[in-house]
């Protein structure tokens, strides 16, 4: 039990009826009031029906009337309007700041013991791992869970959205310059993300641009600005590279990035930048604009045979330089990784794309996309099937995520569409 919990309560009148004030007047709840997150009462513009007059004000809630006090508000005349003290346990009276006695309202006498069971459970689980509520959510309808899922989709997107806008800021509003630096990024996967970036913006696309008729060269200039080309080279292939870069270079007065930045441990071969450097240079040369690209693409099939590019030959036989591995297999993007490139870059590009010009065709189009892939299978999904919510495609698979990591992991039950239901049960 804690403050935010009364605050829930308050905020969705899951107390029982009859309510009477501490000096027992009756209180009849017409309107809850408006949830203050800043400074001042909890909630302001409160509307009860006092033994039978209409008061309006705010509400201030704690856990015990002595809180008052001690959080200093009887000398603050900001809470001078407060007409209702809600409190769990009534220790003593309070006066306001004017010299006014405000009436209190001591909850622990009103609230229905399953809705207390139903959040300590939710609160205090005997589960290790998200879902917390698994052996509860049969209480939750199948159209309440559909509503969720629907909600968090949207709040999933707008959460992407960030790092969309954050690079639409930083090119200027340059819509070809933010789709190269998000593709970039997620063609590096989690753990080389930042370092891909950093390779993008390091690496002015329109100069890409002048070769796109020679995979090869758009290849050593992005070997060459991740800092993977300063060591010295017994392959031709690299040595190649070597080549083109420095006859690049020494013209464009290029600054590559720190080469020790990359990540090549505790990820599988076929993710190692090396890997996809190589397969995002061939997704340059044959899309050429990014952008104007993939906005003419509304069918996700084409959109992942564009994104499925292979490495260059060489990399047949190798995952780094000078070390020969005996595959001998096409090192080619995966359709999962496609489809994990897609959701996670392309749609929050095309989304604040809508947003920004006010098209909203583009963000039902993003919306489409998802619904148009299939759920992603990880560790995350598959603990949520598991507790018996089996999302049917990559939209409600990444409201499922957004719903354990925004919600779940934090424990806020209280933020929560599947908790609410939950905790109401009575």
């Amino acid at each position: 039990m804690n403050e935010a919990f009364l605050h829930y309560v308050w905020q969705h009148q899951m107390l029982k009826d009859g309510l009477t004030s501490t000096d027992g007047q009756p209180i009849v709840v017409q309107k809850a009031g408006m949830l203050n997150r800043d400074a001042g009462p909890d909630f302001f513009d409160a509307r009860l029906s006092v033994d039978g007059v209409e008061w309006v004000g705010n509400v201030e809630i704690h856990m015990r009337s002595s809180d008052w006090q001690r959080h200093g508000h009887s000398s603050d005349p900001a809470y001078n309007n407060v007409v209702l003290h809600v409190v769990y346990e009534h220790d003593c009276d309070i006066v306001l700041q004017n010299g006014r006695q405000p009436l209190t309202l001591e909850v622990r006498r009103f609230l229905h013991p399953a809705i207390v069971a139903n959040y300590d459970s939710l609160t205090t689980p005997s589960l290790a791992e998200p879902p917390y509520c698994a052996s509860r959510l049969h209480m939750v309808p199948e159209i309440v869970k559909a509503s969720v899922l629907d909600r968090l989709v949207a709040e999933r997107i707008e959460n992407k959205s960030q790092v969309v806008r954050r690079m639409l800021d930083e090119s200027h509003g340059g819509w070809e310059q933010t789709c190269y630096w998000m593709l970039a990024r997620y063609f590096g996967g989690k753990v080389n993300a930042l370092p891909f970036e950093l390779l993008a913006k390091a690496t002015d696309q329109r100069m890409l641009a002048r070769w796109r008729d020679n995979p090869q060269r758009i290849e050593a200039l992005l070997m060459g600005q991740a800092g993977l080309l300063d060591d010295y080279f017994k392959d031709d292939y690299p040595r190649m590279l070597q080549t083109d870069y420095e006859a690049i270079r020494s013209g464009a007065g290029l600054k590559p990035i720190d080469g020790h930045l990359w990540k090549f441990y505790r990820i599988r071969p076929t993710s190692f930048p090396t890997i996809r450097i190589s397969q995002f240079a061939n997704l340059l040369s044959q899309a050429g604009n990014l952008f104007p690209t993939l906005l003419a693409v509304t069918n996700v099939d084409e959109m992942l045979t564009l994104l499925s590019q292979s490495a260059a030959g060489y990399w047949d036989n190798h995952y780094q330089f000078d070390v020969e591995s005996p595959s001998g297999k096409r090192k080619t993007i995966g359709r999962m990784q496609a489809q994990t490139i897609i959701i996670n870059a392309w749609i929050p590009v095309l989304f604040v794309y809508g947003e920004v010009t006010g098209e909203q065709r583009f963000k039902d189009q993003a919306i489409a996309l998802l619904e148009q892939l299939p759920p992603e299978d990880n560790a995350v999904t598959r603990r949520w099937y598991s507790a018996g919510i089996t999302p049917a495609n990559a939209a409600e698979s990444q409201a499922v995520i957004q719903l354990e990591t925004n919600y779940c992991i934090s424990r806020d039950c209280l933020g929560c569409g599947l908790g609410y239901h939950i905790i109401k049960q009575i």
